[in-house]
């Protein structure tokens, strides 16, 4: 018996509840971590430093693998050959796994050279010496995601990367409590700490992944011996086929690692010249350790639509089904701008309070997360965009666009950083005017390959008529609940009716059209339902 295939919109729910579910979690330790008493924001910028620098080097040896070997397994799939697609799987596997390992190694001998002369944090070699086995493991991890992403079977992907983030929290808790009582709280040791524990989860991680792909091995095959189609591909043309299109899958990572590593190699550096030391770590560790966790929470939503969209639409480009590419790159695109705008929207609005909530011993930074959260509605739409670019075959344009972005970035950080009037904000408009130029970009390239069913009254005005109506409905209640002094139950309620009212206006303007909502889970039910209240 086949493995069930999961439909679109039930790969993107399951991938995007995984995801909130994540962020939740990784919020819980990121919100432990900067209220913990000798951690804060000086312990955020050696761990944010120590880990972008490990995120630099997991983008080079793994992150662009689930999306190549998804597309290329999926396309062997759509065509009837399983054969072909296991033995992708098996290739990368090895491939990948020695390129894991050398990236362990190049982390782990030269943590020392990274930490006082990079990024000129020298308490930053801890972390970094306790992150390098990681990259191994998540190298390995990376195929067997891209290869059960490829079999449509995205709940297995979802569900170890859940565990991970599960393990991460509570073991990110329970070793930096540990390492504060032995070291009578060492900031350096606990940032180092709470490293381990991620190293930790991206094992649990693997492990999960090889027991399934173990279970699952009878099934798959039995499936690879009624396989069709099969075409005979030696391992050096495996190997180069799956690099043709992980190598700028990749590039488009190191991109998106590089952007936040601008920051880590500018912020403190250009800073210090006229601020004392600490003070330029602690503007950073506000940026890096609270800015960019708060807003990144929109993007691990809406990465389900990127994540699903690259096989969904090889594959119907290996059938030549062009319709399902257009209907499925329009239905996530006005998503992603439904699931945007209110987010920046309710940033902008609710930054302090949001900060007074989460961090009420370190609550500084708020028209940093007001400046920043600006650029978060162009890197969804850019998220989404990559996805379906890179299910096009057009996976160099990701790359290409948010590389130009970067020198933007450096070149703003570079000339606004310095005036002491801005400072640290410097960085925040840099963030702006990259994402904003990569969305301009692969925007364009997009339209030239796809026919987007998307007027601009219902992808623009719309959105931005039911976000003005969510902002001012849920700042009016705001200020009533304030007045009546309660504190931070008044954010909190703000923003679940905020959600609320949201829901209510996008139903009223009649944003999602029949077609739209039928793609849905339970679509059918859902529209019956609206027409019954007289809505469509």
């Amino acid at each position: 018996m086949a493995i069930k295939k999961e439909t679109f919109m039930q790969g993107v729910v399951t991938v995007m509840f995984s995801q909130i579910l994540i962020k939740i979690l990784g919020l819980i330790y990121t919100l432990y971590l900067t209220n913990r008493n000798g951690f804060g924001d000086a312990g955020n910028a050696i761990y944010a430093s120590g880990y972008q620098i490990y995120a630099l080097l997991l983008t080079i040896s793994s992150i662009g693998v689930p999306n190549a070997i998804s597309k290329l397994v999926s396309e062997r799939l759509a065509l009837g050959d399983n054969r072909g697609a296991n033995r992708i799987f098996k290739v990368a596997l090895a491939t990948f796994g020695c390129i894991g390992t050398v990236g362990t190694m190049l982390l782990f001998f030269g943590a020392h050279t990274i930490a006082y002369d990079w990024i000129q944090i020298p308490e930053a070699e801890l972390t970094l010496v306790a992150l390098s086995p990681a990259i191994f493991f998540v190298s390995i991890s990376s195929v067997f995601r891209g290869y059960f992403n490829g079999r449509r079977s995205l709940k297995t992907t979802a569900r170890a990367q859940t565990l991970e983030q599960i393990f991460k929290t509570v073991l990110t808790i329970v070793i930096v409590e540990i390492v504060a009582f032995i070291t009578s709280t060492s900031t350096e040791m606990m940032a180092a700490g709470a490293n381990i524990a991620t190293t930790l989860a991206t094992f649990s991680s693997f492990i999960y992944l090889f027991i399934y792909y173990r279970i699952k091995r009878k099934e798959i095959g039995n499936e690879i011996k009624s396989s069709t189609n099969y075409k005979y591909e030696n391992v050096k043309i495996i190997i180069k086929k799956i690099l043709m299109v992980s190598i700028p899958l990749t590039l488009s990572s190191i991109m998106t690692s590089f952007n936040k590593n601008i920051d880590s190699f500018t912020v403190k550096r250009i800073l210090s010249t006229y601020m004392s030391s600490d003070i330029a770590q602690k503007l950073y560790g506000q940026l890096a350790g609270k800015v960019d966790t708060l807003t990144n929470l929109p993007l691990a939503i809406n990465i389900a639509f990127a994540t699903a969209l690259v096989p969904a639409i090889a594959a119907a480009r290996a059938t030549n089904d062009k319709e399902t590419a257009t209907k499925r790159t329009s239905f996530s695109l006005l998503t992603s701008m439904l699931i945007g705008l209110p987010c920046v929207i309710g940033m902008i609005i609710f930054a302090q309070p949001i900060l007074n909530l989460l961090y009420p011993n370190a609550s500084e930074g708020a028209l940093l997360l007001q400046l920043i959260s600006i650029s978060v509605i162009f890197s969804i739409l850019d998220q989404t965009i990559n996805g379906a670019l890179q299910g096009f075959g057009k996976v160099m344009i990701p790359a290409i666009a948010l590389g130009i972005g970067c020198i933007v970035k450096l070149i703003f950080n570079s000339i606004l950083l310095p005036i002491p009037a801005l400072n640290v904000y410097g960085a925040a408009i840099g963030s702006i005017a990259c994402h904003l130029v990569a969305f301009v970009i692969v925007f364009n390239v997009l339209k030239k390959y796809v026919k987007l069913d998307l007027p601009f009254k219902k992808f623009v005005i719309k959105p931005i008529i039911a976000t003005a109506i969510m902002g001012i409905c849920s700042y009016t209640l705001f200020l009533i609940l304030t007045g009546i002094n309660l504190g931070n139950k008044a954010t909190i309620l703000s923003i679940l009716f905020a959600i609320i009212i949201y829901i209510f206006a996008v139903i009223a303007l009649k944003i999602y059209s029949k077609e739209d909502i039928y793609m849905l889970p339970r679509g059918e039910k859902i529209y019956i339902f609206l027409e019954k209240l007289k809505i469509y």
